[in-house]
């Protein structure tokens, strides 16, 4: 029983140390990358030790579902809360006609945005979203005014 406990905190460990490293490895530079790769699979050793004690396989395999459902789990919910807010541009190409209304719809909801006119029949609108309410009423808009749009989202520098 107590190698059962013993893999399973080890396993959790190995998880969430798993998902981290593959996050890190992707977004930080060739230092933090390298160090967390090389801490990882040190740590990595003592799990096979474990992984090969005696106890059945069948336990194992419970034990490695669930820490792999919850460990990710966790480190992605952690990761998606420690994420800073981005800005997004969404960028709105609409009639001629149609650019006094969207433009007054725009303010009446406190949507950032600037626009220009007479572009041939075409006025192009600018508009900021900081939540995910701002960009789906900004989708709901877009599709309201039949209106030809792109999306960038803000990157660190």
């Amino acid at each position: 029983m107590k190698f059962v406990i013993i893999f399973f905190i080890l396993s959790t460990i190995n998880v969430i140390f798993s998902t981290v490293k593959s996050i890190l490895t992707i977004k930080s530079g060739k230092t933090i990358a390298s160090l967390v790769n090389g801490g990882y699979f040190a740590f990595y050793n003592v799990m096979i030790l474990y992984t090969v004690a005696d106890f059945p396989i069948w336990q194992k395999c419970i034990i490695t579902f669930i820490c792999n459902v919850a460990g990710v789990y966790i480190v992605k919910l952690i990761e998606e809360k420690s994420r800073k807010a981005k800005l997004w541009r969404v960028e709105l190409t609409v009639n001629n006609d149609l650019s006094e209304q969207l433009h007054y719809e725009l303010k009446g909801i406190n949507i950032p945005h600037y626009y220009i006119t007479d572009i041939g029949k075409w006025s192009i609108f600018s508009c900021y979203c900081a939540t995910k309410k701002e960009s789906a009423l900004m989708k709901d808009i877009a599709n309201k005014y039949n209106a030809r749009y792109f999306v960038a989202e803000s990157k660190e520098l």
